[in-house]
């Protein structure tokens, strides 16, 4: 077989880098190549939200995030909308009258970063109106965030919140989208533009003088070509390795859970919902004599990060609803099917009863949940690689992390000008591999704290 370019990995990555490459670009013989089903090993394990609100230093994620932005609602005005994109935004909660000053300052550098202006609702004459979300779409919506430190106006809007809540921020240029219908749509496009789909694995990398001239697959089978792209997730270590290149990135397993709201305690036009604050959950002195009793679970006595969130899932007549808490990041090999814990839903209800307190209807009796999961594969920096490889004709694009589907239609545009030598954006050069050679950045990371995944 012979390829002018083969993408290995048919996530998100994949997809959108085959569908710049084949609708812009005019590519034809491109070979998008996965072992399992497209969008099936972490793409379909989403949950599916965007933003364009994130920390410095500098514009670069910002940037990124907002062309991202750009083009989703591009495709949803040119398709009605079919995937479903909303502008409901991220609300970021907190109990702590002490957090305050601390989320106003990060609240006005992100702003000042270019993800819009900054609205700031104290309940005094003169105060800027608050809009609140729309449902559904996304046009005629505010950007930037909204601070609102007038707590009846945070309960007007948001009764279901706790009533010790002191401050919320909204980010507008936020919300959530069908994602699996986004990637398939990306796909059947490049596949009309000639993208073949190859189901195999990728075993070898053929080279000769420091040049790719071909892909070895595990069932015996050669394709020739002088580009590949390294597109495979959490197993871009690997494919890494096959090219002699050590890329810098490392697993964490991350699970979500999905379950009907029959109570109906948490509104059907709600936004994210993100409980800002670290907290201690709320046990019964049987219970704690219970857990401290086993050190295998007495760190559930301790306090535990900040980060639970929660959204509506699916149309205003269903009940479900999707909960996540990164409560014990830690990095794994990736493994299939990926281990779960078995206490993680109980754990994550009852984070969450500290800004809704309605979902302690729910202990002991949660209505079934399903739980599932995959792997964030990360930088130290928490901040994609994408460009070029030293290889000659490698490239990848990878550690997406926890924002792969929000990120991926910029990403696979940026890598796409990277293949073809079109002109690259300025915010380019904060995600090549070239950063980790970079003494000045390394030592920036010694002292970066904030991953900031949601």
């Amino acid at each position: 077989m012979h390829a002018d370019l083969v993408i290995c990995g048919a996530g998100i990555a994949g997809i959108s880098t085959a569908y710049h490459l084949s609708v812009r670009y005019g590519f034809r013989n491109i070979f998008l190549v996965d072992e399992r089903p497209p969008l099936t090993l972490t793409s379909d394990k989403s949950t599916e939200c965007y933003r364009n609100w994130w920390p410095g230093p500098g514009n670069a994620m910002v940037a990124l995030m907002n062309r991202s932005i750009d083009l989703m609602e591009n495709l949803a005005t040119d398709t009605g909308n079919f995937f479903h994109l909303n502008r409901r935004g991220y609300l970021f909660v907190t109990a702590n009258p002490e957090a305050i000053p601390k989320m106003e300052a990060s609240a006005k550098q992100i702003s000042q970063l270019g993800a819009g202006p900054l609205r700031i609702h104290t309940g005094q004459p003169g105060d800027p109106e608050y809009l609140p979300p729309a449902v559904e779409g996304f046009a005629s919506q505010p950007t930037g965030a909204d601070l609102l430190l007038d707590t009846k106006l945070i309960h007007e809007y948001f009764p279901y919140l706790t009533c010790q809540a002191e401050a919320a921020l909204h980010v507008r240029r936020a919300g959530w989208f069908s994602a699996q219908q986004m990637g398939m749509f990306l796909l059947e496009q490049a596949q009309n533009y000639g993208v073949k789909l190859l189901r195999a694995r990728i075993s070898g990398i053929e080279k000769s003088k420091n040049r790719i001239t071909g892909v070895r697959l595990a069932d015996g089978e050669t394709i020739q070509t002088n580009c590949l792209v390294n597109a495979a997730g959490p197993m871009l270590k690997e494919i890494g390795r096959l090219l002699d290149v050590y890329l810098p990135v490392f697993c964490e397993p991350h699970e979500k859970v999905s379950f009907p709201d029959t109570e109906r305690i948490i509104d059907r036009g709600a936004p994210l919902l993100i409980w800002s604050d670290a907290q201690s959950l709320d046990w019964s002195e049987e219970e704690k004599g219970i857990l401290g009793k086993d050190s295998e679970f007495t760190w559930l006595l301790g306090e535990l990060p900040a980060g639970v969130h929660i959204r509506p899932e699916g149309g205003l007549s269903s009940p479900m609803t999707l909960m996540l808490w990164e409560y014990y990041a830690k990095q794994s090999q990736p493994v299939w099917p990926m281990l779960s814990d078995p206490q993680y839903p109980e754990i994550v209800l009852r984070g969450l009863i500290k800004m809704l307190p309605g979902l302690s209807a729910y202990l002991g009796k949660t209505p079934r949940p399903r739980v599932d999961g995959g792997y964030y594969t990360k930088t130290k920096d928490n901040r994609p690689i994408i460009g070029k490889l030293p290889l000659e004709g490698s490239y990848v694009l990878g550690a997406l992390s926890g924002f792969g589907m929000m990120a991926a239609c910029a990403a696979g545009e940026l890598l796409a000008a990277y293949i073809v030598n079109d002109q690259l954006p300025n915010f380019a050069p904060a995600f090549s591999m070239e950063r980790f050679s970079d003494p000045n950045y390394l030592k920036l990371l010694e002292s970066w704290e904030v991953t900031w995944q949601l």
